[in-house]
């Protein structure tokens, strides 16, 4: 049986807030109405809907803003990890979605879920691109670079020598 119900908010999989959905009894009745995501459709509540899918769609607007300008902060976001790696430049450990996503919130300042970086755990030296899912219509990326353990030490020693050769001449 299917049970006719009105959502107070909207629900990924299923619908935005203010529309009639006919969904499974128990899925209406065991999880929508106790969470207070949807009602009952009746004649009474259906008067209240336009007011819920302006509101709705008023959250939506903002809430779609807010992705769009943390999607651009997060796709401009370089993140440098370092970390012990083999000859071939195989990690001997990884660097980790929950790893991306500390050091993404602690540059943005943001405080990000780590179920939103949609990544397998980065286990190779180099520069990888790493998704982040923050609606169904932002999926910004933001570029992790690995480098080996030292490296970047090296790096700069290496340009201060150069300078000085460079000063000498």
């Amino acid at each position: 049986m299917a049970v006719k119900v009105l959502l107070k908010e909207d629900v990924e999989n299923l619908g935005y807030a203010g529309e009639v959905y006919a969904v499974a009894d128990g899925y209406g009745r065991n999880y929508l109405i106790p969470r207070g995501l949807a009602v009952k459709a009746s004649p009474k509540v259906m008067k209240q809907a336009e007011s819920w899918r302006q509101r709705a769609a008023a959250r939506r607007e903002q809430q779609r803003a807010e992705f769009a300008a943390l999607a651009a902060r997060i796709s401009a976001t370089e993140l440098a990890f370092e970390a012990k790696a083999g000859e071939t430049g195989k990690l001997y450990g990884s660097v980790t979605t929950a790893d991306v996503v500390e050091a993404l919130n602690a540059a943005l300042g943001i405080d990000l879920d780590r179920r939103l970086v949609v990544s397998e755990p980065l286990r190779q030296l180099g520069k990888h691109h790493v998704p982040v899912r923050l609606s169904a219509e932002f999926h910004p990326t933001v570029t992790v670079v690995i480098r080996e353990e030292g490296a970047v030490e090296a790096d700069e020693e290496a340009a201060e020598e150069t300078d000085a050769e460079a000063e000498v001449a």
